[in-house]
């Protein structure tokens, strides 16, 4: 019987930013559908947290403290993950970075740069250190988690939406260059999602309901609605996908 289009089974993927909120439903869903993952985040305790925890459901982790701002723990990550699996099947660029809300006149100039050094220079790196590998196996799936902030306004997470903006066209320019070697390259953009990092958007009562009104599907998401996307993108099912920035916002960005 053939295998299933999402069947990731012994693949080998890396999802950065990933132990918690959405980078952790991506790490559980990639490994839930046979892949072997890569946990990393800035904080070694965490890592290893989410390591014991995805064990403890059968999956095959590894788990590498990376601080993405720096090329060098980037670097290490890759290395760390061929030295014990010998390649790179799947990245996942969700770390990322929002120090500043408010108005874009106002942003220091210190968290402007963090920004971009974070959402996008640190993809553009990541790309850079495994799509090479990739396209020397015959192919592979490169994911960046980008943002409904790149594709709308906000004004109050303008310098964040401009960066996202800049991930989208950076997947569009890796695709076509990439293409030709069959790995894909794409971008997941969700709308409000419940977790930490988008703490401030949604734990405002009137901001939340505000929201939740103005969305067709009538709530917020959640890191699992993201988790799937991922597995799709990464998986055969995608297979002449490229190049594209997925939305998923409850539909928010259809109005």
């Amino acid at each position: 019987m053939p295998k299933s289009l999402f069947d990731l089974k012994d693949k080998v993927a890396i999802v950065t930013g990933s132990t918690k909120g959405i980078g952790k439903s991506i790490a559980e869903e990639l490994a839930r559908a046979g892949a072997k993952v890569v946990i990393s985040s800035r904080k070694a305790e965490a890592c290893d947290a989410v390591r014991a925890e995805f064990e403890q459901q059968g999956f095959e982790v590894l788990a590498q403290p990376c601080n993405v701002s720096r090329k060098e723990d980037l670097q290490s990550l890759v290395d760390l993950t061929v030295a014990r699996w010998g390649r790179v099947d799947i990245v996942v660029a969700n770390a990322a970075a929002n120090p500043y809300y408010g108005p874009l006149h106002a942003i220091p100039d210190e968290a402007f740069d963090k920004v971009f050094l974070n959402n996008v220079k640190s993809v553009l790196w990541l790309a850079g250190i495994t799509i090479p590998g990739m396209a020397e196996r015959g192919g592979g799936s490169f994911i960046t988690v980008g943002s409904i902030g790149g594709i709308i306004a906000n004004t109050v997470i303008g310098a964040y939406g401009i960066s996202k903006a800049a991930d989208h066209h950076l997947v569009r320019n890796l695709a076509a260059e990439w293409g030709p070697k069959n790995v894909r390259v794409n971008a997941i953009a969700p709308g409000l999602i419940k977790t930490d990092f988008a703490r401030a958007l949604w734990e405002d009562d009137q901001r939340r309901e505000g929201r939740i009104a103005v969305t067709p599907l009538r709530r917020l998401g959640v890191p699992r609605d993201i988790g799937g996307i991922a597995v799709f993108l990464a998986s055969e099912a995608a297979a002449f996908i490229t190049g594209q920035v997925i939305v998923a916002d409850g539909g928010v960005t259809i109005l």
